[in-house]
């Protein structure tokens, strides 16, 4: 449904292919804490991870370094936070978002009626912020790291280490359970939880296999389109697809083995290092972040080719390239990625302390 709009939206706006060009639209390039609401580009973000397009059309960023989710008026360049006072901890549920503390924000979704929900990788939950009251509280975790809970409450099940979440069209919150090598979903109707694939074992999946009860390494970033789920393996160093209908995986991209190949090439041979983001943008492109590799790529199902859209690869780690050529800049250890309606992809830039923007 979701690359659906996108794609309807893309047509509307008459967008045409251009040259990648890159700029910063957050951050200063230092994660010195200079206050918590001012013009996004004069504001520091220390450490943005996620990055994701929510009510409004704005963007949303997960600031690691200072514990906060911010918010971009993309059309005035106005920064906001909306959740996190700036502390590291664990408190605030029940109270306005903003004066809790948050530990280590990864990534925020929302559903569709304008709920915010955020991930914690210290924390090993996932917390819910109200659209309408702008209160927190906490769906799923205990705080503590661990893996037990299958079957009953979200909220009294423990999680270790968990990166990315995803939500599907019938109340569905997948969880990327990383230390644990397992993938999770909670159904926010019922509040229970479920392993849906992954065993703890630390093993690539088996193209057209079964995701429950099988292996699964390092599930790190998760997206679904209608009714498939999209996964970048970190340590697995690979792209693949869940059906959320079958329960089987798809593999799409990388042969699992660290490098940095295949541009032009069939998506299937390439090569990755540590890939830690994924989205799916209008015309079903796939935008995977390399992160180790200081580069996103591309993939195109359809015709099953990957290219390089931003960065100069692993030797080209750094900050500079900013009104230029997107292939040609620096990135440093990037992180969280989204595509707007238009098609402009947008990067946590994590060590630059930079949220950036390829126009295409």
């Amino acid at each position: 449904m979701r690359a659906i709009l996108l794609t309807a939206l893309w047509s509307l706006c008459c967008v045409t292919a251009a040259a990648e060009n890159i700029n910063t639209v957050a951050g200063i390039g230092s994660p010195t804490n200079n206050g918590s609401a001012g013009e996004a580009t004069k504001t520091a973000i220390a450490q943005p991870f996620g990055v994701e397009i929510g009510p409004g059309g704005a963007l949303y960023v997960t600031e690691v370094g200072n514990h906060r989710v911010m918010r971009i008026d993309l059309k005035t360049g106005r920064l906001t936070t909306v959740a996190g006072c700036g502390k590291k901890g664990y408190t605030g549920d029940g109270g306005p978002a903003t004066a809790a503390e948050l530990n280590e924000p990864y990534e925020v979704r929302f559903d569709e009626a304008g709920n915010m929900y955020i991930v914690e990788m210290q924390n090993h939950l996932v917390r819910k912020v109200d659209a309408k009251s702008g209160i927190i509280s906490t769906i799923a975790g205990t705080g503590e790291p661990g893996f037990e809970g299958d079957g009953g409450p979200a909220a009294t099940a423990k999680f270790s280490r968990p990166h990315s979440i995803a939500l599907d069209q019938s109340d569905g919150l997948y969880v990327a359970d990383i230390g644990n090598h397992r993938i999770r979903r909670i159904d926010l109707k019922s509040g229970i939880v479920e392993t849906i694939a992954g065993t703890g074992g630390r093993k690539l999946p088996t193209d057209g296999g079964v995701a429950k009860d099988n292996p699964v390494v390092g599930p790190r970033a998760l997206f679904i389109d209608d009714d498939t789920m999209w996964v970048a393996l970190r340590e697995g160093h690979s792209v693949w697809t869940l059906s959320l209908k079958t329960g089987t995986w798809t593999h799409v991209s990388g042969t699992g083995k660290k490098g940095f190949s295949g541009d032009g090439s069939s998506a299937k041979t390439a090569t990755y290092n540590g890939p830690k983001g994924i989205a799916v943008g209008p015309q079903g492109k796939v935008f995977v972040v390399d992160t180790e590799n200081q580069a996103i790529r591309m993939i195109d199902p359809k015709a099953d080719r990957i290219s390089t859209i931003a960065g100069g690869g692993p030797e080209q780690r750094g900050g500079d390239g900013d009104g230029g050529s997107a292939t040609k800049a620096q990135l440093d250890r990037p992180h969280g990625i989204c595509v707007g309606p238009d098609g402009t992809v947008y990067i946590g830039d994590t060590n630059n302390h930079r949220v950036r923007r390829v126009k295409r």
